[in-house]
C-alpha cells in the first residue's frame, strides 16, 4: 500500500496549508513517528512529538549530509553550494565558527538601530488610514535589506535575488526552480569572486578567509541570504495575524509593549516559520520513540507539530501571552539550531513593537479565511497580510 502524503491524510476539503495543525495532532495521538511520502523526496519518517523531536535533533546517527541516504545518487536538487545544512560535525563545525561572531547577541545589539531606521522608514510609507499589504511594504523588506546590508548585497540587486530565494524555498514547479536555482548560482559566484567591487560585509570577509573553499564560500552566501529574511519574513507577518486573530491578545500587548519578546516566543510557538528541518538520515540502525529506523531512512523533525504537543504545552492550540514559551522548537535544537536566532528575533520584536506604536488601529482588510499560506517541507507562512490602518 502506498505511503500517503500528509495532504491524503487531511479530513476531505481541509486547506493543509492553512491549517496543518489538526492533521498533526490525530498523527500524534496515535504515535510520535509516522512514515510519510514527501512529493519530489520519497518515503521518510516524520517526527510529531516534542520529547521524541528534541531527542532526534541530538542523536548524532541522524545526520544531514545526504550521502547518508540509502537513495542517494548524487546531492541534485537545487543546492547551491555545500552549506552548514547539509553538512555534519566536523566541516559544519568548522563551517559555522566562521560566521558565528556575527550572528552572537552583542553583534545583533549593535545592529539594532539600523534594524530600527529601516523599520521607521518603511512605516513612513505606510498609509495611517487605508489598506496595505504589510507583507510587501513592511515584513518583506525589513529583513531582506538587514541580511543585504549585513553580507554586502549591492541595493540594486535585492529584488531580484528575493525572487530566486522564494522561488526555491516555495517552487512553484520543478522547471521554475531549476531556473531560479541556475540564477541564484550564477549570480552568487559572481559576488564571491575574488576582487568583485561590492559593498562592505560578511561576504568580504569570507572571500578573504584562507579556510573556506570557493564551494563552501558559495554555499555560505546562499544559506545566510535566503534564511537570513524567508523564515523573519513569515515570523513578522505570522505574530500580527496572531495577534489580529486573538484580539485580546492585541489589546494586552498594546497595553503592555514589554510583552513583545514573549509574544515573539509564543509565535515562534504558535505558527513555527520554520515547520520542519532539513531532512536527517540515519546512519545506522536506531529506535526512535517506539519506531526501529533503518541505515539509510530519512526523518523529518517537524518543528510546528512538537511545538503544539499538549504534553509539554498544555492548552497549544492556544495563543496566549502569558504562556511561558520556553522549550519551544521554533529555531530547531541542538547543533543545527538556527545561527541567525538572535538576528530573527531582534528584527520581529522591533518590527512589531514600532508598528504598534506608530501605527496602533490595526485591522484584517479582508476576511482571514481567505488568505493563503505558501507551505513547503521546510517553510510555512502568508503571501499576502492586507491591513487596514486607521
Amino acid at each position: 500500500m502506498p505511503v500517503p502524503t500528509l495532504e491524503e491524510l487531511a479530513p476531505d476539503g481541509h486547506d493543509l496549508a492553512s491549517d496543518p495543525y489538526p492533521v498533526y495532532a490525530a498523527l500524534r495521538a496515535e504515535g510520535p513517528v509516522h512514515r510519510v511520502h514527501v512529493p519530489g523526496s520519497g518515503d521518510s519518517w516524520l517526527v510529531v512529538a516534542h520529547d521524541v523531536a528534541r531527542a532526534a535533533l541530538t542523536d548524532p546517527r541522524l545526520c544531514n549530509d545526504i550521502r547518508h541516504s540509502a537513495s542517494w545518487e548524487s546531492d541534485g536538487g537545487h543546492a547551491v553550494g555545500r552549506n552548514m545544512l547539509q553538512t555534519d560535525p566536523p566541516r559544519h563545525t568548522r563551517l559555522r565558527r566562521l560566521v558565528a561572531t556575527r550572528f552572537t547577541a552583542g553583534s545583533v545589539a549593535a545592529l539594532r538601530p539600523r534594524i530600527e531606521a529601516v523599520a521607521l522608514e518603511l512605516l513612513d510609507a505606510l498609509p495611517e488610514r487605508g489598506t496595505a499589504d504589510l507583507v510587501a511594504r513592511y515584513a518583506l523588506p525589513l529583513p531582506v535589506t538587514v541580511i543585504c546590508d549585513l553580507l554586502g548585497v549591492p541595493t540594486a540587486d535585492r529584488a531580484e535575488f528575493h525572487a530566486w530565494s522564494h522561488e526555491l524555498v516555495v517552487p512553484t514547479s520543478p522547471e521554475t526552480a531549476t531556473i531560479a536555482a541556475g540564477s541564484l548560482t550564477e549570480y552568487l559566484a559572481g559576488l564571491t569572486a575574488p576582487g568583485r567591487e561590492r559593498p562592505e560585509g560578511l561576504i568580504d570577509d569570507l572571500v578573504a578567509n584562507p579556510e573556506i573553499t570557493p564551494e563552501e564560500l558559495l554555499g555560505m552566501a546562499f544559506l545566510i541570504l535566503v534564511a537570513g529574511h524567508e523564515t523573519t519574513v513569515d515570523l513578522i507577518s505570522g505574530t500580527v495575524h496572531a495577534l489580529l486573530a486573538h484580539p485580546d491578545q492585541l489589546a494586552l500587548l498594546s497595553a503592555e509593549p514589554d510583552l513583545t519578546d514573549i509574544a515573539v516566543e509564543e509565535s515562534l510557538r504558535f505558527n513555527s516559520p520554520v515547520h520542519s528541518t532539513a531532512f536527517r538520515f540515519a546512519t545506522e540502525p536506531l529506535d526512535l520513540g517506539g519506531t526501529s529506523i533503518e541505515a539509510g531512512d530519512s526523518v523529518l523533525v517537524s518543528l510546528a507539530a512538537a511545538s503544539r504537543d499538549p504534553l509539554r504545552f498544555p492548552e497549544p492550540d492556544r495563543f496566549d501571552l502569558r504562556r511561558p514559551a520556553r522549550g519551544h522548537l521554533g529555531f530547531g535544537h541542538g547543533l543545527h539550531h538556527c545561527l541567525g536566532a538572535p538576528l530573527a528575533r531582534a528584527e520581529t520584536s522591533v518590527a512589531l513593537r514600532l508598528l504598534l506604536r506608530h501605527r496602533p488601529a490595526l485591522a484584517f482588510a479582508t476576511d482571514p479565511d481567505s488568505l493563503t499560506w505558501r507551505s513547503s517541507t521546510l517553510l510555512r507562512g502568508l503571501t499576502r497580510l492586507p491591513l487596514r490602518f486607521g
